[in-house]
């Protein structure tokens, strides 16, 4: 079918068009979704770091507060400690409490967000002394309490009066998770210290705070609109949330976020009451948790908008690109015509053909180049005729080249020349398949590799070819054919002297071979020949087995 010049020019101007305008148009795409990309990301660190920001700074001021109450409770300790030295007697220890009193008064007057402080002694140290205890529930000032008769309980039993009981049994100055104290119904933790005295257990001093204190800290730590901070035990277990009464039995939500997924400091994603949010978490010098979430739908921060002016100034690039391009192709097509025509003649084989384009631009260059490639196909199709008979393993001649050469040499045959003198030699691999399924193919590739080049080593003179698998080929003419029995010999002198030096099996040449001659009086074919050779090789690999065997 003939084309026409103007059909093709304008085919070809708007394929070129619309090809371009595609490249663009998906370059901008992909520019647009990486700009969103990297916005959205940016917008996502920052308010990541700004949640860890939060966190640390709330985790250091209420680790500030735990450690003032926590030194409260040493100093006090280490106070009685030392003025045990003195006592001996009952009115002595009697005397020791007063002044315990007087310290531990004035020390937790000066600690902020103490609920309560106690010296309880243990009921086997004295019965008439045991200790005080003072609260401040109105925040009006420290008034002393009945103390708690703890000679009714198991002060063994570490599950009851957990403010006595596990200090004394861990004998060392401890933080408790939540408890509701003794009397006063109320949820609080507490730093409690053992008293020893000569190596026996006094009795326990200790500073209980509810959450009043800290929910004024946690209350502070807000991140957007809806952000807000919440504290927890180690296990997760609601301690204050500025959203629920967590002293409420009727509270549902006793836990908000699932620590066990994710990292300290790090931060988490989850979903709580139908909301994604967001939330990093830090460990409190008390063992408790502090968390500070935000919903995600507040960190997405500003980027709609700048995601839009990217789209809008993509489209105006691309309908600028689009009417540049529109009037860029029309001195493009005029000369594309004549190229055309001689690509169909290469097509059909034809490299001789007349391109008379020549100016010094893109076509020109284009057009010449055309030219010196059309001649370089020419030369290089005849160098990859002969590549297409190599195999690709040992780099031998192959089973079609071997093809090629019997329709030589049958040719010689029925042409009744009285100089056609050759010999076929065939080789085949003993034990291939055992190696490919004890050791895998990657050393069955070896060995066949091995036998191909100890063949080519000895018949150096002669082409060698590789039929299948694991079969091997090589026709023998002058030289090769008239000295083929020593050549044989110089096979498995070469054969033996390598086995002997292989440490592996797949190193090793095995090789069944058979060698026939041809007689111009008996064989009418070259296969007749190759047959023999066949016949000769299998003998030769019953010789073998039975050797082996033996």
């Amino acid at each position: 079918m003939k084309l026409n010049p103007g059909s093709l020019a304008n085919s070809l101007r708007t394929r070129i068009t619309v090809t371009t305008l595609c490249i663009i148009l998906v370059a901008l795409t992909v520019t647009t979704l990486l700009s969103a990309v990297f916005i959205r990301r940016t917008e996502s660190h920052k308010s990541d770091e700004l949640l860890k920001m939060l966190c640390l700074s709330g985790e250091r001021s209420l680790d500030y507060y735990f450690d003032s109450v926590q030194n409260t409770v040493l100093k006090v300790t280490s106070y009685a400690e030392e003025d045990l030295e003195n006592v001996n007697t009952d009115e002595e220890f009697a005397e020791h409490m007063e002044r315990a009193r007087e310290y531990f008064g004035m020390m937790a007057s000066k600690t902020k967000g103490v609920l309560t402080y106690y010296y309880r002694i243990d009921p086997s140290v004295s019965s008439d002394v045991k200790g005080f205890w003072y609260t401040d529930l109105t925040g009006d000032g420290f008034v002393e309490h009945e103390v708690t008769d703890i000679t009714q309980y198991d002060v063994e039993d570490t599950s009851r009066l957990v403010w006595f009981t596990v200090p004394k049994h861990e004998g060392k100055p401890i933080w408790l998770p939540p408890y509701i104290t003794d009397n006063l119904d109320v949820r609080v933790i507490s730093y409690d210290a053992p008293v020893y005295w000569k190596g026996k257990f006094i009795g326990v001093v200790g500073i209980e705070v509810d959450y009043s204190t800290m929910a004024e800290e946690i209350n502070s730590l807000r991140l957007y609109d809806n952000g807000y901070a919440f504290l927890t035990g180690a296990d997760g277990k609601l301690f204050y949330h500025p959203h629920l009464d967590v002293a409420d039995p009727q509270t549902d939500a006793t836990f908000e976020i699932p620590f066990h997924v994710a990292d300290e400091n790090n931060v988490i994603r989850y979903t709580y009451q139908g909301e994604v949010k967001e939330a990093v978490w830090r460990s409190l010098s008390n063992g408790m948790r502090l968390t500070v979430t935000v919903p995600v739908s507040e960190t997405q921060g500003d980027w709609q908008g700048l995601i839009l002016n990217i789209v809008l100034g993509a489209v105006v690039v691309l309908v600028a690109a689009s009417l540049f391009l529109m009037f860029s192709t029309r001195r493009i097509t005029k000369p594309l015509e004549e190229l055309t025509k001689a690509a169909e003649q290469v097509d059909q084989g034809n490299y001789d053909f007349v391109l008379t384009y020549d100016k010094e631009d893109e076509i020109g260059r284009l057009t010449r180049s055309f030219k010196t490639l059309s001649g370089n196909v020419k030369t290089h199709i005849s160098e990859l005729h002969g590549q297409v008979f190599i195999d690709a393993l040992t780099n031998v001649k192959n089973k079609a080249a071997l093809s090629d050469l019997f329709d030589e040499i049958q040719k010689e045959i029925d042409s009744g020349s009285t100089e056609t003198a050759f010999s076929v030699g065939v080789f085949d691999c003993d034990h291939l398949k055992l190696i490919n399924d004890r050791y895998g193919h990657d050393k069955g590739d070896i060995y066949i590799k091995k036998a191909a080049h100890t063949i080519c080593e000895v018949f150096k003179h002669s082409p060698v070819f590789r039929m299948g698998g694991d079969e091997f080929a090589v026709v023998l003419k002058n030289e090769d054919h008239q000295n083929r029995d020593a050549l044989l010999e110089q096979f498995d002198a070469a054969a033996e002297w390598i086995n002997a030096a292989a440490t592996e099996p797949w190193e090793e040449v095995q090789l069944s071979r058979g060698l026939a001659v041809f007689d111009p009086a008996e064989d009418h074919h070259v296969t007749d020949v190759m047959q023999r050779a066949d016949q000769c090789m299998y003998e030769n690999k019953r010789d073998r087995k039975n050797r082996w065997k033996q």
